[in-house]
C-alpha cells in the first residue's frame, strides 16, 4: 500500500468528508458533470476578487452561485454558504468536500485566514491550479500524436489481414509450398481472426478489464509505481513531474504559513506514486528528528543533484518556500522541453516501425503474386 504522512488537519478532512453537504453520488448524478479544476479556477479567482473589493464572505458566495450553471457545484457552494451562516470559518467548510477542495487548498486557507491575507492566497492557488492544467495539456499534447500512430497501425494491420488477405487465400492455395513464410503466418492469423474473432475480442475485453483491475490493487500499483521510477527515458520524466508537483504544493505552503508535516501531508493529494510517497514520509521523518529538510533530498539517489543543492541553500539561507517554487517552475520549463524532445523522437521512431510493418504485410502478398504470374506465363 502506497505509504501516506497523516496530519490533523487531513484527519479532520476525512472525518467532515462523511457530514451533511459533502457531495454524494447516485444514478441520478450520472448525467450530471463532476466539478473539476476548471470549476475550481473560477470559484477561486472569482472569490480573490469579490474578497479584494471588500466583500463579505457570505456577500462573495451568493453572488459566485448565481454565476455558477453546474448543478453540482452549485450544490458545493449553498453547503458552504450554510457552514458559513452557522459560523464556520472557510477552510472549515472547504473541509466537507475534500474531493473538490484538496487538503492543499484547505490548508492554505487556514493559514490566509490566521494571517488576514486570504485574497491573496486565493490567486494564488489559481494559479497554482492554472500551471497544473498547462502540466497536463502538455504531456496530454506530446503523447496525442504517438499514440494516433499506434492506433493507426493496428487498424491497418487488422484491415488487412481481416479484409485483404482473406481475398487471395484461394489464389494462393496453389502454390502454398512455395509460399514465404510471413504470407503463411500471415494467412493463419487471418484465417483464426475471422473465425474466432467473437472468442478473441472477449479475451481482449477480459484480458484488459483484468490488467486494469489488478493495477487498481495495491501489489499492481506499488510494481506500476517501481516501474515508473526505474525504467530509462520515461524515469526521468516521472521524477520531473513528481519534483513539480510537490515542490509547487511545499512552495507556496510554507510561504503562506502552513507547517511543515501540513505542507508534506499536502503533496499526497498531488503526487501518485508510493516510492516518492516514501520519500516524502522520510522527509517528514528527517525533519521530526532534527536532521533537517535538506537530509532526505541528499540521500534520496533519484533526486537531482541540482535539486539536492537548491534545497541545502535554501534551508541554510532560510529562504527555502522561494526557492522550491523557483526549483518547480525551472523543471516545469525543462519538462515542456523534454516531452517536446521525446514527442520528435518517438513520432520518426514510429513511422519507421508502422512503415516496416505495412512493407511486411505487402510483401507477404507481392512476392506470391509474382509467382503466380511466372506460373501462369
Amino acid at each position: 500500500m502506497p505509504i501516506e504522512i497523516a496530519s490533523t488537519s487531513n484527519k479532520n478532512i476525512k472525518a467532515d468528508a462523511g457530514k451533511s453537504g459533502a457531495i454524494t453520488s447516485g444514478p441520478h448524478q450520472l448525467l450530471v458533470k463532476k466539478p473539476g479544476t476548471q470549476e475550481r479556477i473560477f470559484f477561486t479567482e472569482q472569490l480573490s476578487l469579490l474578497l479584494e473589493t471588500g466583500t463579505t464572505m457570505h456577500v462573495a458566495l451568493q453572488a459566485l452561485k448565481k454565476q455558477v450553471v453546474n448543478p453540482e457545484m452549485v450544490k458545493i457552494i449553498d453547503g458552504l454558504i450554510e457552514q458559513i451562516s452557522e459560523g464556520k470559518s472557510l477552510s472549515e467548510a472547504l473541509s466537507h468536500y475534500p474531493g473538490m477542495f484538496p487538503s492543499t487548498y484547505e490548508n492554505l486557507v487556514a493559514a490566509a485566514e490566521d494571517g488576514g491575507f486570504l485574497d491573496k492566497v486565493l490567486l494564488e492557488l489559481m494559479k497554482m491550479d492554472e500551471k497544473r492544467e498547462e502540466l497536463r495539456r502538455t504531456v496530454a499534447s506530446a503523447l496525442s500524436y504517438p499514440a494516433f500512430l499506434v492506433v493507426f497501425s493496428l487498424g491497418v494491420v487488422l484491415f488487412v489481414l481481416v479484409v485483404v488477405f482473406p481475398k487471395f487465400a484461394d489464389m494462393f492455395t496453389s502454390i502454398r509450398d512455395e509460399l514465404p513464410g510471413t504470407t503463411l503466418f500471415l494467412m493463419g492469423a487471418s484465417e483464426v481472426l475471422i473465425k474466432y474473432w467473437m472468442s478473441l475480442s472477449a479475451a481482449l475485453v477480459v484480458g484488459l478489464a483484468g490488467i486494469a483491475w489488478w493495477l487498481h490493487t495495491p501489489n499492481g500499483t506499488a510494481i506500476l509505481d517501481r516501474v515508473k521510477m526505474r525504467t530509462v527515458l520515461v524515469r526521468d520524466i516521472y521524477i520531473q513531474l513528481y519534483l513539480i508537483q510537490s515542490l509547487r504544493v511545499l512552495g507556496l505552503s510554507l510561504s503562506n504559513g502552513v507547517s511543515i508535516p501540513d505542507a508534506l501531508a499536502s503533496c499526497r493529494d498531488v503526487v501518485h506514486n508510493s516510492v516518492f510517497r516514501r520519500f516524502i514520509l522520510d522527509v517528514q521523518n528527517k525533519v521530526t528528528e532534527g536532521s533537517g529538510f535538506a537530509m532526505a533530498f541528499q540521500q534520496a539517489d533519484f533526486i537531482p543533484p541540482t535539486v539536492r543543492q537548491m534545497v541545502t541553500t535554501g534551508e541554510e539561507t532560510g529562504n527555502l518556500p522561494r526557492i522550491l517554487g523557483r526549483v518547480a517552475d525551472y523543471y516545469e520549463r525543462e519538462l515542456g522541453k523534454r516531452l517536446a524532445s521525446f514527442s520528435r523522437m518517438v513520432e520518426p521512431l514510429m513511422l519507421i516501425v508502422m512503415g516496416g510493418v505495412v512493407g511486411l504485410i505487402v510483401s507477404s502478398l507481392i512476392l506470391p503474386i509474382f509467382k503466380l504470374s511466372r506460373a501462369v506465363g
